[in-house]
């Protein structure tokens, strides 16, 4: 059975059964159940693939479909799943489904945003399980388009200059992607064989050093844009402050992920000698990008700004430890991916918690939240905490596997980067227990005395996120024996270089 293609199958029915859908209530039913259905296959997967490994298969893909697809120019829907690609499988099957509960409010459009968001989510799981990297980019569009959509159309704020600012970037970055394509595309052929999209095909022919000098920028852009690489990453803040909360749990999440992902899996592992003639320059700019992320939330009153530019420090770790090229680094970047998936979306969900009964995002507007709404109190430390790398969350375990590989270069370039990096901990103590302090503590605001309670959505919605970060946290080992053994084939392919 074909069981990776139902993640692109059971979205799409999701977005038909929307369509024959009437009545408010009844468009949240069928997406929380459609949600609901990609989150038990994503555990599912994740079962039978842990059981494929533990009977012996060694096989770097799993659960592989090939059909071809283009004949002419030898394109194929051919799918597989390694383990990284089914962490981040069950990351986004968990984000959509918590997306939909913080999102059971939205009365303004709603079969259409619910249509959107079930899409953006098809073309994401698409992207994960693509080992074609022409199939990939269709799917990698199928994600970005309807951001445009969901923050021009829901947003808030200036919605259309963000949303339009977003589509030009990344539109922009995915042309140079595509020309990366083609450029993988048109020298793989150079050891006699065919023309080929497959990553693996590829991965075994000897593309020429200078053809790799060449595109591997272009690819390692084209993904890291949407990773927030600095200093191509002025799209994220306001394309965050003014997307609708569920967007930016996805686009910050999910969305984002796809970055780090394909900069590892397409970028260093087809070209790993191009990985190694940039890595320092592209270095330079994932430090800048941690750094600055970390020092401009600490100026940032806004909760959604002082989240995004929270994000661009998180994920230029990502990018980071990928080009640091050894295996505890990667382990921390996939790590690192994770976590940060869970807890900023923790974050936004309790940001559009807040703003729906305050309605405001300025800091300096509020305080004393603790005494008027406990549990939501609760989960803003918690999900601070969490940022700041508390040992027991997901953020300790990734940031000191990033720390620890990065520090086992001796030259002093290497040493330098690390310890910008993690100077940037600091940074994020200072803002993170500034805002809990701010927000949370102090006298009550006579405006705030009688805000409603958490409801049993967004509950379900918050509760799941910090229930994954506190298992990665706690049993770390768990999740990083997945990785270690998805990372071989790429330990062999770049590290040998």
């Amino acid at each position: 059975m074909d069981i990776l293609s139902l993640f692109v199958i059971v979205p799409v029915l999701t977005v038909i059964a929307l369509m024959f859908t009437k009545g408010q209530n009844n468009y949240r039913v069928v997406t929380a159940i459609g949600s609901g259905v990609q989150l038990i296959m994503a555990f599912n997967l994740l079962y039978q693939f842990l059981a494929i490994r533990e009977a012996g298969n060694t096989d770097t893909m799993v659960f592989m479909q090939d059909y071809m697809w283009f004949k002419s120019m030898n394109i194929h829907y051919a799918i597989g799943v390694d383990g990284i690609s089914v962490l981040m499988i069950m990351l986004t099957s968990i984000i959509v489904l918590a997306g939909t509960f913080i999102s059971w409010k939205v009365d303004d459009l709603a079969k259409e945003f619910f249509i959107f968001l079930i899409i953006l989510a098809a073309g994401v799981y698409g992207f994960f399980i693509s080992i074609d990297l022409f199939t990939m980019f269709v799917f990698y569009e199928i994600a970005v388009i309807p951001m445009y959509l969901l923050i021009g159309l829901w947003g808030s704020g200036p919605r259309e200059y963000s949303a339009m600012k977003l589509t030009l970037m990344l539109m922009g970055a995915s042309a140079l992607l595509l020309v990366a394509i083609f450029g993988l595309y048109f020298n793989s052929n150079v050891d006699g064989g065919a023309l080929t999209f497959n990553i693996f095909e590829i991965s075994q022919v000897n593309i020429p050093v200078e053809a790799q000098k060449l595109f591997f920028p272009l690819a390692f852009i084209g993904f890291a844009v949407i990773g927030a690489l600095f200093p191509f990453h002025t799209w994220s803040p306001d394309g965050h402050a003014s997307a609708p909360t569920a967007v930016s749990m996805l686009h910050a999440g999910v969305l984002m992920k796809l970055g780090g992902y394909g900069v590892f899996r397409i970028a260093m592992f087809l070209m790993p000698e191009g990985a190694h003639y940039w890595s320092e320059f592209f270095m330079i700019l994932a430090v800048i990008g941690v750094a600055y992320g970390a020092i401009a939330a600490v100026s940032q009153t806004d909760l959604k700004y002082i989240n995004a530019y929270s994000s661009v420090s998180h994920l230029g770790m990502v990018l980071l430890a990928l080009l640091m090229m050894n295996e505890v680094a990667w382990r921390g970047a996939m790590l690192q991916s994770l976590s940060h998936g869970f807890i900023t979306s923790l974050f936004f969900a309790l940001i559009g918690i807040v703003y729906g009964r305050t309605h405001t995002r300025d800091i300096a507007k509020m305080g004393g939240l603790m005494t008027i709404m406990p549990i939501i109190g609760t989960l803003y430390v918690i999900a601070g905490m969490a940022n700041l790398g508390l040992p027991g969350f997901s953020g300790f375990a990734a940031e000191m596997n990033i720390f620890v590989g990065a520090f086992q270069h001796p030259d002093m370039f290497h040493r330098i980067i690390t310890i910008i990096a993690v100077s940037a901990i600091v940074t994020t103590a200072v803002y993170m227990l500034r805002l809990v302090g701010k927000i949370m503590m102090g006298p009550v605001m006579e405006e705030y005395k009688h805000l409603p309670a958490i409801t049993w959505y967004e509950k379900a919605g918050t509760f799941v996120l910090v229930l994954f970060s506190m298992l990665i946290g706690i049993f770390p080992f768990f999740w990083s024996d997945i990785i270690d053994e998805a990372i071989k084939p790429f330990i062999q392919g770049i590290l040998s270089v």
